[in-house]
């Protein structure tokens, strides 16, 4: 499929995909039978490595990570332990950063009884 068919599928921009692919996350083939132009091509495990990159993303998961992690990820080079280890990694950081967000709104709330009472 083309870049746009595959945006479409994904739900991704074009652009974006472009900056996947150029950040070595994913990769598209020029079709050899196909002289006239230099349109690449997506398969459908591109689209998995888009849908896999954007839930990362959603998790937490930097561009930087995701790059590292996916091609083992995808071949198998990762043991059953060894995401489970990774993933609880991950989740120590989020757990950390809702500690921190956590004590930021407890802040902020605290700013907001300060100005209501006015104390400041």
């Amino acid at each position: 499929m083309l870049i746009n068919e595959l945006s479409k599928k994904s739900g991704i921009s074009t652009h974006t995909i472009r900056f996947y692919e150029k950040s070595g996350l994913i990769k598209g083939y020029r079709k050899e039978s196909v002289t006239s132009n230099n349109y690449y091509h997506f398969d459908e495990e591109t689209l998995e490595r888009l849908e896999m990159i954007s839930e990362a993303k959603s998790v937490g998961f930097t561009i930087s990570e995701i790059a590292q992690l996916i091609d083992a990820w995808y071949s198998n080079k990762f043991s059953k332990k060894q995401k489970l280890a990774i993933l609880d990694e991950k989740l120590l950081a989020l757990e950390q950063k809702l500690k921190e967000i956590r004590q930021m709104k407890k802040l902020i709330t605290e700013f907001k009884n300060d100005v209501l009472e006015d104390r400041c």
